[in-house]
């Protein structure tokens, strides 16, 4: 990955946009969003196809120059849209591939390979074009962690919500309830790979919700999710940036733990918990993502 792209662990906000809307894809670029999307596949009615291909050039184009990470969500392979939309992708120059219904490992290194083609071919850097799996089926629920572990390509993996819960034969509904195990597992398979886990989007209008559910999903372990409606950007940015208080707090624990040490304690008591080496290392975690975030805004 180039160096000069924001570092995966703070891409918090992955916004899902229709590729087809050219006026759309333009303006998004001042939404906020740490990465932005061209969707050409389910927001896309295949009429419009070959006109969201053409706009990826200027799309690609535009969201850097607005320092925004620049991604294409395209077709399976498998199918007949598929190529034109890699082809245009790599052409337009994005900077990452979002694969959506990925099936299995063999999916991600079908992909790999036909990128690798196309950096050759354009005379890319090889190696430069991320790739994002999409886990839309219980089927590849149970593959995460291959599907993950598939590629060098694969920064990070993304979960749905509205493909995951038609596959589930479940009620969707603003709690969220029906996802709950699903968007523990492949945080857990994440985990375990060592990449980023994008959680599922909010596919409901209200902020409100955006925010609970973002939090909630902050508290589980992730570090990044995607949306489709950009009034819910601000509330998920905010929701996995440490906040003055989670600082204040982080400080407080580090040296009260620190002092405890000194003292030749094994532990310390801070507002009514028990502060070990675990929570006294997560705390300096959060300190660090906190100066990260920092150093972002400083650019």
């Amino acid at each position: 990955m180039p160096e000069t792209r924001r570092l995966i662990a703070l891409r918090r906000s992955w916004l899902f946009l229709p590729g087809a809307e050219q006026a759309i894809l333009s303006q998004a670029a001042s939404s906020g969003a740490d990465v932005l999307i061209q969707e050409l596949e389910d927001f896309v009615p295949p009429a419009r196809r070959d006109e969201a291909r053409r706009l990826v050039g200027d799309v690609m184009a535009g969201w850097k120059r607005a320092h925004v990470l620049a991604a294409v969500r395209i077709n399976p392979l498998h199918g007949n849209d598929g190529p034109h939309d890699l082809e245009a992708a790599m052409r337009g120059g994005a900077e990452i591939i979002l694969l959506p219904k990925t099936r299995h490992r063999g999916d991600i290194a079908e992909l790999d390979r036909a990128i690798t083609r196309w950096e050759r071919e354009l005379d890319l850097p090889q190696g430069g074009v991320e790739i994002v799996p999409n886990i839309e089926s219980a089927a590849a629920l149970r593959e995460a962690y291959a599907i993950a572990t598939a590629s060098e390509r694969v920064t990070a993996c993304l979960v749905a919500s509205e493909d995951m819960a038609t596959d589930l034969n479940a009620e969707r509904g603003p709690d969220g309830i029906e996802l709950s195990y699903v968007r523990h597992r492949f945080l857990i398979d994440c985990v375990a790979a060592g990449k980023l886990a994008i959680d599922c989007p909010y596919t409901f209008s209200d902020v409100a919700g955006a925010a609970a559910e973002a939090k909630q999903a902050r508290r589980l372990g992730y570090l990044a999710k995607s949306l489709v409606d950009q009034s819910h950007v601000e509330a998920i940015n905010s929701a996995f940036t440490p906040g003055a208080e989670q600082i204040a707090h982080a400080k407080r624990l580090i040296d009260a733990f620190d002092q405890a040490r000194e003292a030749g304690q094994p532990r310390v008591e801070l507002d009514g918990a028990l502060v070990e080496v675990p929570s006294y290392q997560n705390a300096k975690r959060l300190l660090a993502r906190a100066e990260a975030f920092a150093a972002v805004r400083q650019r």
